[in-house]
């Protein structure tokens, strides 16, 4: 039985907004919405045209009175219904998000959000300080945390199984926007305002780098960066590199771009302490490799089973040899909300998933790693990053 029914009686109730016809991100969503059982999907706002979003949710099986046409008219009606959706989940352009995720959580539903949550520091920090004096939950999805591997990575670290943590590398490069048949000026990620400034700092630069901090614990406390665009007439940031130093003294390195040609997705870590070291790319992401300075390199996978940690064991589902992906990770964080706000509902609240989902305090620090290395390249100097 879903951990959620046996506690409330009944699965969550999820809104979508965003996501419609030619979204690649909106199927992503509501896969991992249904793949636990968490979750019935009974609400929806698809698109900034009216129509459209209304069809778009008729098609996926929305009552007709629940397939609204805008997000404003979504959390107002949903508001006042005696079965009113618990979880909106936002997946919308950049520029929509505060706006969307005010008004969720002032009429007092549980948000998650793609990253970035909003387009600037200050705004960010507006939405925390809305979601506190609310007390609702909010999940930031920062979707490749969900994988066993990363999980087990972040266990290891802070067992102290790398020691102290001397060097922390980075890095995300992708082909997208050097792909010959790209269309690089269309398009809303390609338009600077709707983006938020830099498309790939907030496009993937914030998954990187939060990458870093989930697995290690550790703050950036400084950075220095290079960013702009590295294809001819390029209107658009497609490239960012920064040295980076840590407020426990380590150093480490990001690399990110969506223009190397021939690339596919390119997101990985290298990680090292002073015992040895950890390597993980998404692209093989059943494997983590372990470098220890004293005995053998080892791989690890999730046939281990229970010589695996905690975050491994419960982000796994299948059985060894079986290969496990995006959609399964991304579903790990719905599961993993779902379980707390299932305790908001019936008054017992645990913690247990609350420490494995990204929460707003990470898209907040996103955000402020995303203002650093603006005006560091703008400056062209060490940069300090906000804490968020």
């Amino acid at each position: 039985m879903s951990a959620v029914i046996e506690r409330i009686g009944r699965r969550l109730r999820l809104a979508v907004i965003g996501g419609g016809a030619g979204s690649f991100i909106g199927p992503v969503h509501r896969i991992a919405a249904r793949l636990d059982g968490h979750y019935d999907i009974v609400a929806s706002a698809l698109s900034s045209d009216p129509e459209r979003g209304h069809r778009g949710g008729l098609e996926l099986g929305i009552a007709a009175d629940r397939a609204y046409g805008t997000w404003q008219a979504l959390i107002e009606a949903e508001a006042r219904r005696a079965d009113r959706v618990d979880v909106i989940a936002v997946m919308t352009p950049n520029d929509s998000h505060l706006a969307i995720c005010l008004a969720a959580v002032d009429a007092g539903f549980h948000v998650i959000c793609d990253k970035p949550v909003t387009t600037d520091l200050a705004s960010a920090r507006t939405l925390a300080a809305r979601v506190a004096a609310a007390q609702t939950e909010f999940c930031v999805a920062y979707c490749y945390t969900g994988y066993p591997m990363v999980r087990q990575a972040r266990d290891m670290v802070r067992s102290g199984q790398l020691g102290t943590i001397r060097q922390v590398h980075l890095q995300y490069v992708q082909g997208n926007l050097a792909l010959p048949t790209a269309e690089p000026d269309t398009g809303w990620r390609m338009q600077a305002e709707r983006v938020g400034g830099s498309l790939v700092l907030l496009d993937i630069g914030t998954h990187a780098f939060h990458l870093g901090a989930y697995v290690t614990g550790l703050a950036v406390e400084s950075l220095c960066a290079d960013l702009g665009a590295t294809r001819p007439g390029g209107q658009v940031d497609d490239y960012v590199s920064s040295l980076l130093r840590y407020a426990n003294g380590a150093r480490g390195s990001l690399w990110v771009t969506n223009a190397a040609a021939g690339s596919e997705h390119g997101l990985g870590f290298r990680i090292h302490g002073d015992l040895g070291g950890l390597e993980w790319q998404q692209e093989e992401p059943n494997r983590l490799i372990h470098r220890r300075i004293d005995g053998f390199d080892q791989t690890l996978t999730r046939r281990l089973g229970a010589s695996l940690g905690a975050g491994a064991q419960r982000s796994t589902r299948v059985e060894r040899g079986h290969p496990e992906g995006y959609l399964e990770a991304f579903a790990n964080l719905y599961s993993e909300f779902a379980e707390v706000v299932a305790g908001r509902i019936d008054g017992h609240r645990q913690a247990v998933a609350d420490d494995l989902f990204p929460q707003l305090a990470d898209g907040v620090e996103g955000l402020a790693f995303v203002a650093a290395a603006a005006e560091s390249a703008a400056t062209a100097r060490w940069v300090s990053v906000p804490r968020a």
